[in-house]
């Protein structure tokens, strides 16, 4: 196998450790406390924060297109609407400019 195959599987491998891991500590308490749920609840933002914050700097007039539209539709309604809403426009703009 390449290198690139070894990567991909030892990443695999590691994210599923992470995960499985992180839920093993934390299944080990009765009550967690309100600081760490806060914080565990403020991650997927966090996330979402590091993959649209590139897009922002560097991005051209389609990219900030999709950010805002996506902005105001995640503003009106779910996730999964403004995902899809979002590379909709996204991909409509950078086929149009």
């Amino acid at each position: 196998m390449t290198t690139t195959v070894w990567i991909i599987l030892a990443s695999a491998v590691l994210t599923y450790l992470s995960r499985i891991g992180g839920h093993l500590v934390l299944s080990r308490f009765d009550r967690i406390h309100p600081r760490v749920e806060a914080s565990l609840n403020a991650v997927p933002a966090a996330v979402l924060t590091t993959l649209v914050a590139p897009a922002a700097y560097h991005g051209g007039p389609a990219e900030i297109a999709a950010m805002i539209v996506a902005a105001i539709v995640g503003w009106r309604s779910g996730l999964m609407t403004m995902f899809i809403v979002g590379a909709a426009v996204l991909i409509a703009g950078r086929n149009l400019f």
